[in-house]
């Protein structure tokens, strides 16, 4: 699993990225908001940690962005405050947890753990699924009721880009900028291509899960049997 590490204490980040990396995450640093957003906006990740006080732009100025923009990655907020109020301004703007400072590591892991099954489609550290599909995110294998086929990079991290905000709708612009950079020069025609390629897989795996296009928007991921 990928995760998003945005905190300000240098001693701490690299106290949580040795664990984490320990524990089979992968791990970008980052140490301030401004960094922060860049790499939640252009990178994918299963989780983004975030800490709340940050210099260049806050935790919750982030988060808030983040939302605005419909990325719904899960976020786990690291704060020095107790407050109540300050834990309901956050859930409100749309984090997903809380750990107050100091916190054991183990009970961070536990909650990394909690947060990827809320998800709703996370059978274990190595398996997305949606529908009738699943997804080997170590093989790029996809499978259909125990018949699968092999992805290539590229189409693998489209399809587990859908997978993870299933019903939403993803425009080219969206896609290109995620998977390839906002300074690519991949074109909507290669877009094109790769999801033909996708259809005629999950055809040929005779799955309910289809990639709709939505005229003048983008696609959706969507189940027949839903």
């Amino acid at each position: 699993m990928k995760l998003l590490l945005v905190e300000d204490e240098r001693e701490l980040s690299e106290a949580l990225f040795q664990i984490l990396t320990n524990n089979k995450y992968s791990v970008d640093a980052v140490y301030d908001g401004e960094d922060g957003l860049d790499y939640a906006l252009t990178g994918v990740y299963d989780v983004i940690v975030l800490d709340t006080m940050l210099p260049k732009l806050n935790g919750l100025s982030l988060l808030k962005q983040l939302r605005k923009s419909g990325i719904s990655t899960p976020v786990i907020m690291l704060t020095a405050k107790s407050q109540i109020e300050d834990r309901v301004r956050g859930l409100d703007l749309g984090a997903d947890d809380y750990l107050t400072k100091p916190f054991a590591t183990e009970e961070l892991l536990a909650r990394l753990r909690s947060i990827t099954r809320r998800k709703g489609n996370v059978v274990n550290d190595n398996i997305l699924t949606y529908g009738d599909i699943s997804l080997n995110l170590d093989t790029y294998d996809l499978d259909v009721n125990n018949e699968n086929i092999r992805l290539t990079l590229k189409e693998f991290e489209i399809i587990k880009y859908f997978m993870e905000r299933p019903k939403c709708v993803v425009s080219k612009d969206d896609l290109i900028t995620k998977l390839w950079g906002f300074d690519s020069e991949v074109e909507y025609n290669n877009i094109e291509v790769y999801i033909s390629f996708i259809r005629k897989k999950l055809t040929y795996l005779k799955s309910n899960v289809s990639i709709v296009t939505i005229r003048g928007v983008g696609y959706r991921m969507e189940d027949s049997i839903v």
